[in-house]
C-alpha cells in the first residue's frame, strides 16, 4: 500500500484492525511483503516456508547441544516429534539442547492472520530467561508456520509438542474440505459436492483372506439424505462403523467364513464364493423402502483356501519358532483330488486300495522369503505311536520310496508348500487304520541345497546333518469296508489274496530296517 494513502486513512480514523478481520477471506490477506530492488513483493508464508522435521525437537527428547541461532525466516514443523510449538514452559535439557524455547501465548486461529508472540527459553530456574519475537500464522489445513529470528544465545532450540503430531486435515478426501468449527479443524463434505440419485450408491468391496469389507462414502450418504446412517448385514450384529480411508467411509466387515454374519458359502470345482446383503437405513426405523445391496467375493481354490471353505477338514498344524526369523505355522491336510482343492472332511478319511490319497503340507503363517519347505521323511504307522515296530516310508531322505510305484512327489523343496500322493493301503493283520507322519525342514535357499535330487532305482540321498525334527501327525485313514477290505468275509478270499500278495511283496522288497 502507498504510504500517502496509509496516512490519509489514519487521518480519517480508519480502523485497520477491523479491516483486517473483514478481509480475512480475501486472497492476499496476511501476506508478508518486502521491498526488493525498489519493488514491493508479497507472499503467503503458508505456501513459502522451510520444513523442520527433526524428531529430537520434541519436548520428550533428552539433552544435546543444538543451537538454532541460524534459523531465520518462515518455518513449519512436521513429523512425529510434533507439528507445533508447546504453549507451556519446557524443562531444561530437553529438545536436544540446554535451554528449550517454547511459545509464551496461544496459537492464533485462521482468521487472525499473522500475529506476534514471544518465544521464551527456560534456564537458571526461569521459564523466560531469554526471549525472542516470533510471528505465527494459522494456515488453511490445520497447520502453523513460524517466522523465527534466530536465538538470543546458544545453546537454545525451538521445541515441538509431541501431543500435536498429526495434521487433522491431512486425510481429507477429494470430496471433503478442511474447515474450522468451534475451534476444531476437521474434514467436512465439500459444499460443491452434489448427488441426489440413490442409484449413485456404489459401495466399495475389499475381498481379504480373513475378512470381507463393504463400505460407502459418508459424504455420498449425507447428500442422499442419510444423516443418521445405519448399516448392517443379514446378521444385524455385524453393523457399520466409521473409519478413514482416502475419505470418511461407513464400513461393515464379515469374516471370510460361511455362516458368519449371515454370509453364505457356495463352491464349485475352481472357486469358493461368499455372499451377503448390506442393509442401509436412515436410523433404525424404516418408513420407506429400505436399501438392500447384495455383494459377493469369489476366491480361486488352492491347497490352503480350500481348507478355509471346508466344514471339518482333516488337518493338523504346528507352530515353529525359527531363530531370528519369527514364528511359522505349518499345516498338513488330506485331499481327494490331484488339484488339492477337495479336502477330506470329518473325523476320518475313508478310502479303498483303488483310491489315491493326496497329501498337502503348507506354511500358512510366516515370512518364507528366505526359506522353502522340504519334506524329509513321511511314513505311515498302524497306530498313532511313531515308535512302534511297523513303519512304512512313503518319502525318505526327501525322496519317494523307489519300490512303491504309486508314490508321486509333485512338489518338495521348491516353495512354501509340498505335495505328494500314494495309492491307498493298509497293514497286515487286523489293523484297519493308517496314521500318517511327516518330518519337515525349513531349507535356507541361500546356504543349502533345497531341491532333492532323486531317481528311481538309485540310492536315496543322505539326510542333512543336524536337520531339526519337526513332525506333523495326521489320521486315522480308514479302509472302506467291502470286497477291498483286509478284514473281508470268506466270500472275498480272492481280493484278500491280492492284498496279501501286494503287501508281502512290499515287505520283502523294502529293507527291513525301514519298518524298525
Amino acid at each position: 500500500m502507498d504510504c500517502s494513502l496509509y496516512l490519509v486513512l489514519l487521518l480519517f480514523g480508519f480502523n485497520w484492525s477491523t479491516f483486517a478481520q473483514q478481509t480475512s477471506g480475501i486472497p492476499g490477506f496476511a501476506q508478508e511483503c518486502m521491498w526488493v530492488n525498489g519493488s514491493r513483493t508479497c507472499s503467503d508464508p503458508c505456501s513459502n516456508y522451510i520444513v523442520l522435521d527433526q524428531p529430537w525437537r520434541s519436548t520428550s527428547y533428552g539433552q544435546g547441544k543444538n543451537c538454532d541461532s541460524d534459523k531465520r525466516g518462515w518455518y513449519r514443523f512436521v513429523g512425529q516429534g510434533g507439528e507445533r510449538m508447546p504453549e507451556a514452559c519446557v524443562p531444561i535439557y530437553k529438545c536436544n539442547t540446554d535451554a528449550p524455547l517454547w511459545l509464551d501465548g496461544s496459537h492464533p486461529n485462521e482468521n487472525a492472520g499473522i500475529v506476534t508472540r514471544v518465544a521464551c527459553a527456560h534456564w537458571n530456574g526461569k521459564c523466560c530467561q531469554w526471549s525472542t519475537s516470533v510471528q505465527v500464522k494459522a494456515c488453511i489445513g490445520g497447520y502453523y508456520v513460524y517466522k523465527l529470528e534466530g536465538t538470543p544465545t546458544c545453546s537454545l532450540s525451538y521445541c515441538t509438542d509431541p501431543n500435536y503430531t498429526e495434521n487433522p486435515c491431512s486425510q481429507c478426501g477429494v470430496d471433503e474440505e478442511c474447515s474450522l468449527m468451534n475451534g476444531v479443524w476437521s474434514c467436512r463434505c465439500s459444499q460443491g459436492f452434489n448427488s441426489s440419485d440413490i442409484s449413485s450408491l456404489k459401495p466399495e468391496l475389499e475381498c481379504g483372506a480373513s475378512q470381507i469389507k463393504v463400505y460407502l462414502e459418508k459424504c455420498v450418504l449425507k447428500e442422499l439424505g442419510f444423516q443418521d446412517v445405519v448399516m448392517y448385514l443379514k446378521d444385524n450384529r455385524c453393523s457399520g462403523f466409521e473409519e478413514r480411508k482416502n475419505t470418511t467411509v461407513i464400513s461393515v466387515v464379515t469374516p471370510t467364513q460361511g455362516g458368519q454374519c449371515g454370509t453364505q458359502l457356495t463352491k464349485n470345482d475352481t472357486h469358493a464364493t461368499y455372499s451377503n446383503t448390506l442393509y442401509l437405513g436412515n436410523g433404525i426405523v424404516v418408513r420407506e423402502d429400505e436399501v438392500k445391496i447384495n455383494f459377493q467375493c469369489s476366491y480361486p481354490l488352492d491347497m490352503e483356501t480350500s481348507l478355509a471353505t471346508a466344514i471339518r477338514p482333516i488337518v493338523s498344524s504346528i507352530n515353529i519358532s525359527v531363530g531370528g526369523t519369527g514364528i511359522f505355522m505349518v499345516k498338513m491336510a488330506l485331499y481327494r483330488d490331484s488339484n488339492y482343492t477337495s479336502p477330506y472332511e470329518g473325523s476320518t478319511a475313508v478310502l479303498s486300495t483303488k483310491d489315491t490319497l493326496y497329501v498337502g503340507v503348507m506354511v500358512t503363517v510366516g515370512d518364507m522369503s528366505r526359506f522353502v519347505l522340504k519334506l524329509v521323511n513321511c511314513y505311515a504307522t498302524p497306530t498313532e505311536n511313531t515308535a512302534g515296530p511297523l513303519k512304512y516310508f512313503i518319502i525318505q531322505n526327501s525322496c519317494s520310496n523307489p519300490r512303491d510305484s504309486t508314490v508321486s512327489v509333485a512338489e518338495n523343496g521348491v516353495a512354501s508348500q509340498a505335495k505328494f500322493s500314494v495309492q491307498g493301503f493298509g497293514f497286515l493283520g487286523d489293523s484297519k487304520q493308517v496314521f500318517l507322519h511327516c518330518e519337515f525342514h525349513f531349507c535356507d535357499i541361500h546356504t543349502e541345497q533345497c531341491r532333492p535330487h532323486c531317481s528311481r532305482g538309485e540310492s536315496r540321498q543322505a539326510a542333512v546333518a543336524g536337520e531339526p525334527n519337526n513332525v506333523l501327525h495326521l489320521g486315522p485313514i480308514a479302509l472302506r469296508a467291502g470286497s477291498e477290505s483286509l478284514a473281508g468275509a470268506a466270500s472275498s478270499h480272492a481280493s484278500l489274496g491280492v492284498w496279501i500278495t501286494v503287501l508281502v511283496a512290499a515287505v520283502l522288497a523294502f529293507p527291513l530296517h525301514e519298518f524298525a
